[in-house]
């Protein structure tokens, strides 16, 4: 199995990294991140379908929010929260700190 291209800190793009933050399910998915040290596409899904996952997945990857790493044959996600620190320092704690309407 293919891994996947992440984007380093230096190469994060603000625009890029509040676009992907915009999209409910892509916060969604940020949020539980947030509360685990890792997670599989299927623990994070919410029973949407594998198509529309992968999609949000990719958005979250070259952001820079998301590392996926390949585990025999399932994806294990997990948030680069010290990544984002780096180049956009509070901004992630920021927007995770903020309650959801």
């Amino acid at each position: 199995m293919r891994g996947f291209k992440h984007p380093t800190p230096e190469n994060f793009i603000l625009e890029r990294v509040l676009y992907a933050l915009s999209d409910p399910v892509r916060m969604e998915i940020v949020r539980c991140l947030a509360r685990v040290e890792e997670a599989s596409c299927g623990e994070l899904d919410g029973g949407r379908p594998k198509s529309s996952m992968s999609h949000h997945f990719r958005v979250l990857r070259d952001a820079g929010l998301v590392h996926t790493r390949n585990v025999g044959t399932t994806h294990m996600n997990s948030l680069r929260l010290a990544d984002m620190n780096q180049q956009f320092p509070g901004l992630l704690d920021a927007i995770l700190a903020h309650k959801q309407a």
